[in-house]
């Protein structure tokens, strides 16, 4: 869901969240989730406290009391999406203060720090059973965003690969896109592609050949993006889970992802899969193939349960092949 932000924050108490919230967060989240999130407010609240650029974090208070909650994350090229945005993921009212105007008053507060910030998209997920969370991101003025959201379980392989009547992914998925996925075409199930090209765990050494992979197959330099999302995934996530995959002795191919417990209100560990680069050069070389397959066979040692991706509606090409995957 998304709001193009036409509410007003003028005459609100809202204000940021200090670190010494957190308990009162975690209280609040509980009471109406019914489990304890403590981990997911923590290293979310100390994250947004050493990059507060890239987060907005706000509370409403009664006297010195926290009655309500809202944290968001600022995106800016994951899952492929252009331009600058934020997820809202967390937002949470005291039980004995519904009904006073407080959510709203929340989203007010954020989308007034995002135009400061000159960011025009505001963005939130939601299961399609949470009828009353609906209702109120609808009154908030949300809506439907041209853009789904697709799970795997974590309990199987990848499947072996279906024939696509003689059209490869190389056909379908434009060059230029994020996810720049090899063909599964030609290789052995039975061996698995990730015996034969060696995945390693990402390491903060690794930026330069983010860059270089990513200049090669979509032409520009996005050092910028890749450097805070290498920060993100060697210190704010969890488990480490971002792989390289490294043939003639240097890097080719990456996935960068990370095991979430809380976002958007899931009560389960899962993982985020973002971004993936494929060098140009290495295109139906299974390096792809072997990145997936890697990774869901390391979440699945871990018992992450599934893993989540994001992409629009209506790239049938990356669909397909995710759908095959």
């Amino acid at each position: 869901m998304s709001s193009s932000q036409k509410t007003s924050a003028t005459d609100t108490n809202v204000s940021p969240l200090r670190a010494d919230d957190l308990d009162a967060v975690v209280k609040i989240d509980k009471s109406l989730s019914g489990t304890s999130r403590r981990g997911f407010f923590e290293k979310r609240l100390t994250a947004a406290m050493e990059e507060p650029r890239d987060f907005v974090f706000v509370g409403l208070r009664d006297g010195d009391q926290l009655i309500g909650y809202a944290l968001a994350r600022l995106v800016e090229g994951e899952f492929g999406r252009p331009g600058a945005s934020a997820a809202l993921d967390a937002i949470g009212v005291a039980a004995d203060h519904t009904g006073e105007n407080v959510g709203h008053q929340l989203i007010a507060g954020i989308e007034e720090i995002l135009r400061h910030k000159e960011i025009g998209e505001l963005t939130s997920q939601v299961d399609w059973k949470g009828q009353g969370l609906i209702g109120f991101l609808a009154s908030a003025g949300f809506a439907v965003a041209p853009r789904i959201v697709l799970t795997r379980a974590t309990d199987r392989p990848i499947p072996e690969p279906l024939d696509h009547d003689d059209v490869s992914i190389d056909d379908l998925v434009d060059d230029s896109a994020e996810f720049d996925f090899s063909s599964p075409d030609g290789d052995d199930f039975e061996a698995l592609s990730r015996d034969r090209i060696p995945v390693r765990s990402m390491a903060e050494a690794d930026l330069g050949y983010l860059v270089a992979i990513d200049r090669r197959a979509t032409g520009q330099d996005r050092s910028t993006y890749y450097r805070r999302k290498l920060r993100e995934a060697m210190h704010e996530s969890g488990v480490r889970i971002s792989l390289v995959a490294e043939l003639d002795g240097q890097p080719v191919g990456f996935i960068m992802a990370r095991v979430e417990f809380g976002e958007f209100g899931h009560a389960d560990p899962e993982a985020v899969m973002d971004t993936i680069g494929i060098d140009p050069g290495y295109r139906r070389a299974g390096v792809a193939r072997a990145l997936m397959s890697q990774l869901i066979a390391n979440l699945a040692t871990l018992r992450v349960d599934h893993v989540r991706t994001e992409l629009n509606w209506n790239d049938v090409g990356l669909i397909n092949y995710l759908d095959n995957a």
